[in-house]
């Protein structure tokens, strides 16, 4: 059965395919603008979708990335410290083996090295409490604010004796800072001071207070060029630990380095639009909506009873 085809009914069915047209026009109109594919999710679900997760996926490595940047700022502090730590402890034992050269020295001599080993210990003290944006990288998870306590002196107000109490350990003992740099991989950044400079009488600072003692009242220090030396060894090992996570930790920075570069390439791949294609169709949607415009005036003319109306 044929349907009665009215003047209105061609009316509403070219004002429907206009305001197709105009539609069309102005979603490609918004694109060139913005220079986006996807305005509203209406636009594009699948698209939209899409664009969510890549972007989930940016904020993470974003996240892994600023992770990494402030391990690399803890590992090269610490490498820093370690390095001058070395330095220190190998003129502190400069310094002894010409304290322990022979039994000739003077006494003078031996008080001049003993201030300066005294100075070389503050120096020590320095590079044990080093921070990194305020906190001590060789305290652990502690929050005392330095790893090693001041050295105190008390005097005895009954017999005026001055006992000299060295820097203590205040640090978290095996305690560990760490940083999420992957969805698996996490690195260490802290170092154990207590392993790297020694606690108690086992300490740095104490094998420094025993070789000052023994310098001032004559006895030979060549006996402490060993435990200088082992001590030497436990610096250059923590200092090639940290070598070790700072070259992973490079790594891992140049594997999420390209990682941003391909997610941003997949979001610009699906958020993104090219230009001079839209365009193109811009203008040829712009040129089809003129003409759909043109035929529809010529085709529907005004009849006898719009007048009327």
């Amino acid at each position: 059965m044929l349907g009665r085809v009215t003047n209105q009914t061609a009316a509403m069915a070219a004002s429907r395919g206009l305001q197709a047209n105009a539609a069309r026009l102005a979603q490609l109109q918004s694109q060139a603008s913005s220079q986006k594919a996807i305005t509203v999710p209406s636009d594009d679900p699948t698209a939209t979708g899409q664009s969510l997760q890549v972007r989930a996926e940016q904020t993470q490595n974003a996240q892994y990335t600023r992770n990494a940047t402030d391990a690399e700022g803890w590992l090269s502090t610490t490498d820093s410290a370690l390095s001058n730590t070395t330095n220190i402890l190998n003129r502190i034992r400069d310094l002894t083996v010409q304290g322990a050269n022979d039994g000739t020295m003077s006494a003078t001599s031996r008080e001049a090295i003993a201030t300066e080993l005294t100075g070389l210990k503050s120096d020590l003290l320095a590079a044990a409490n080093t921070q990194f944006q305020g906190r001590s990288i060789f305290a652990g998870t502690s929050d005392a604010g330095v790893a090693f306590s001041p050295e105190t002196t008390t005097t005895d107000p009954s017999t005026g004796v001055v006992t000299t109490v060295p820097p203590a350990f205040t640090g978290t003992t095996g305690s560990t800072v760490q940083r999420r740099v992957g969805d698996s991989t996490t690195v260490a950044v802290d170092t154990d001071g207590s392993k790297v400079f020694g606690t108690g009488s086992d300490s740095v600072f104490s094998m420094i207070d025993g070789i000052v003692s023994d310098l001032r009242s004559g006895v030979n220090v060549n006996p402490q060029i060993a435990k200088i030396d082992s001590r030497l060894d436990t610096v250059r090992g923590a200092w090639a630990g940290v070598g070790t996570r700072q070259a992973q930790v490079e790594r891992t920075q140049d594997t999420l380095a390209s990682a941003s570069t391909s997610l941003e390439n997949q979001r610009s791949s699906v958020e993104d639009i090219d230009l001079g294609q839209v365009i193109l169709k811009l203008q040829t949607q712009n040129v089809s909506y003129q003409a759909a415009l043109a035929v529809t005036a010529k085709v529907i003319q005004p009849t006898l009873m719009d007048f009327l109306k």
